[in-house]
């Protein structure tokens, strides 16, 4: 066992963070009070690969482990949490999905042009749409209704809380096909956007991470091709599951960069301000909080990386994703709100980013398994 990263990861860390610096710094602040979506942000990753970042080369993607993904996922969290929810949607929920579970006509028809983010000479994403008005950390029950008319599906519903609603090419749906069986009456579908019978509704008003896409997305009676099917029938669920496993690491690395990037706003602050005749991090109560801050953004990418190795080596990474995703996002919401009490009154600004980023880490505690449901994962496997 050893905790130094490769040459590769160094380089992946460098590029991710000169991307951050140089490309989501700049306007994060105006993008995120007029919630504009960061279309030329995310066109410039898939440049660099990082919207298709653990897909096999062969299928248009980098072919990175999901070591590099969790140092990437960090650096952009830092500076701009709206950028790096996109990327992780497209890579842990649509990529992973399409990848591990679709065949070879749909990797070739639908994840070539998704992991290189680009179909064209256009933006090209996709979305995971599970949540529903009345399904939320309830993922079985599903009231969408996935109709079997023969050669095709028949998609009647509404989900909700969609990120990258209305910026995607692709939508992947969970939709229940057979009340009678429960979860193994469920499927899953690829579902163009430009499909007849598609309404996406008007852009969420969030506290944070504003600048991504979220919408909520209606269907009435859209057909639906049975070569889009994922999986054998009945797959839906387990799959939904499956791939949200993947997609904690991703926003557990999320919420990681969030921690650290307040962390380091608040640490560069504590030497420029001064009070009492000294700057701030000469006070036992300012060192205090940095010292819980520096230990929880450790523990916090520790757990990350661990789960990302245990994904990366193939072993069930189910529970360490859950306390990396509990953990991190807990840990983010704690440091953000200390590192605007280190700020003062310039923290409740948002010339300072820290405002921000306490905003934005609220929302890592609640989407893809709230902190509750990953205590109910964690809690299951120690409880056996």
């Amino acid at each position: 066992m050893h905790f130094q990263l490769s040459e590769e990861h160094l380089m992946i860390q460098k590029a991710a963070r000169d991307f951050a610096q140089n490309q989501c710094l700049p306007g994060v602040i105006e993008r995120d009070e007029k919630q504009i979506f960061p279309r030329e942000q995310i066109t410039q990753l898939a440049e660099l690969g990082f919207m298709g970042m653990m897909v096999d080369p062969k299928y248009g993607g980098a072919g990175m482990d999901t070591i590099s993904y969790v140092l990437a996922m960090e650096e952009i969290s830092k500076v701009d949490a709206s950028v790096s929810v996109c990327m992780s949607v497209n890579n842990s929920l649509v990529c992973w999905g399409l990848e591990t579970y679709g065949t070879e006509e749909q990797k070739q028809q639908y994840l070539v042009p998704l992991a290189q983010g680009k179909k064209d000479g256009e933006l090209y994403i996709g979305a995971f749409l599970l949540s529903e008005p009345e399904a939320g950390s309830d993922a079985t029950s599903q009231s969408t209704t996935a109709e079997d008319k023969g050669d095709y599906y028949l998609l009647n519903g509404t989900k909700n809380w969609i990120t990258n609603g209305s910026s995607a090419s692709v939508y992947l749906v969970i939709a229940q096909t057979d009340v009678a069986k429960g979860s193994h009456g469920i499927n899953a579908f690829i579902v163009e956007k430009n499909t007849p019978g598609i309404t996406v509704g008007a852009k969420e008003n969030k506290m944070g991470i504003r600048g991504s896409d979220t919408h909520s997305i209606s269907f009435t009676d859209v057909k639906v091709p049975k070569a889009n099917r994922i999986g054998e029938d009945g797959f839906g669920f387990k799959f939904a599951m499956k791939t949200l496993a993947g997609g904690r690491i991703g926003i557990a690395s999320q919420a990681l960069g969030i921690a650290s990037g307040a962390y380091e706003l608040a640490l560069a602050y504590s030497k420029q301000r001064k009070a009492f005749g000294k700057e701030i991090m000469h006070h036992q109560a300012i060192q205090f909080k940095l010292a819980d801050m520096a230990t929880k953004v450790e523990a916090a990418r520790l757990l990350c990386l661990k789960s990302a190795w245990e994904k990366d080596n193939h072993m069930d990474y189910t529970i360490s994703g859950s306390m990396a995703k509990v953990y991190a996002s807990e840990a983010a919401m704690w440091i953000a709100t200390e590192a605007v009490q280190v700020h003062g009154g310039y923290g409740y600004v948002k010339e300072y980013h820290v405002e921000r980023l306490m905003r934005d880490a609220k929302i890592t505690q609640i989407y893809e398994g709230t902190s509750e449901i990953q205590r109910v994962v964690i809690s299951r496997s120690i409880l056996k």
